[in-house]
C-alpha cells in the first residue's frame, strides 16, 4: 500500500508529509485488564506478593499498540476520515477542495494531500491531541527512501 500511495502522490504533484508521534505507546487508557508484577526496585515492603493493575499501557505491553492505533483513528475518524476497506492502516478524506490520505505504521505517520493548507490544518489538530514531531517532507518511510526530483 505505501508504494501505490507514494505514486499516486508522486505522479499527481503532491506534497507528502511526515510525522512522528511521540511516547505514542505510553499512557494510552487499555480497554483489557492488565496485571503485571511489581518492577524491581518499587516492590511494597508490607505487600510483596501483590500485583499492579495498569489503566495506562507501558512500553513493551502488547496492548499498548492495539491502545494507541484505537486512539490515533478514532481521533482521525473525529476528523472526518474513512478507513480504507483493503488497508486498516489508511484513513482517507475527501472534500470539494482536496483529497488527503493518511497513512499509519506505529507511530509513523506519512500524510498525503492535493492541499498543502489542508495537512497544517490536520497537523494543528493532531497537535491538539498529541506530541506530534513534524519530520516536514518525506525523505525515508518503511525502508523506501525518497528523494524529490527536480
Amino acid at each position: 500500500m505505501v508504494r501505490l500511495v507514494l505514486s499516486l502522490a508522486f505522479c499527481s504533484g503532491w506534497p507528502i508529509h511526515q510525522i512522528d508521534i511521540q511516547n505514542a505507546f505510553l499512557h494510552e487508557t487499555l480497554t483489557e485488564v492488565v496485571y503485571m508484577k511489581q518492577p524491581s526496585g518499587f516492590i511494597h515492603p508490607q505487600h510483596q506478593s501483590h500485583v499492579c493493575k495498569l489503566y495506562k499501557a507501558l512500553y513493551g505491553l502488547k496492548q499498548a499498540p492495539r491502545a494507541w492505533f484505537s486512539r490515533l483513528s478514532s481521533k482521525l475518524i473525529q476528523l472526518g476520515f474513512v478507513s480504507s476497506r483493503s488497508d486498516t492502516s489508511l484513513f482517507i478524506s475527501r472534500s470539494t477542495d482536496y483529497l488527503m490520505l493518511v497513512l499509519i505504521y506505529i507511530d509513523d505517520i506519512i500524510i498525503i494531500c492535493s492541499s498543502h493548507a489542508a495537512i497544517q490544518s490536520l497537523l494543528r489538530e493532531l497537535h491538539n491531541d498529541f506530541a506530534v514531531k513534524d519530520l516536514g517532507p518525506l525523505n525515508y518511510f518503511l525502508g523506501i527512501q525518497v528523494m524529490p526530483c527536480n
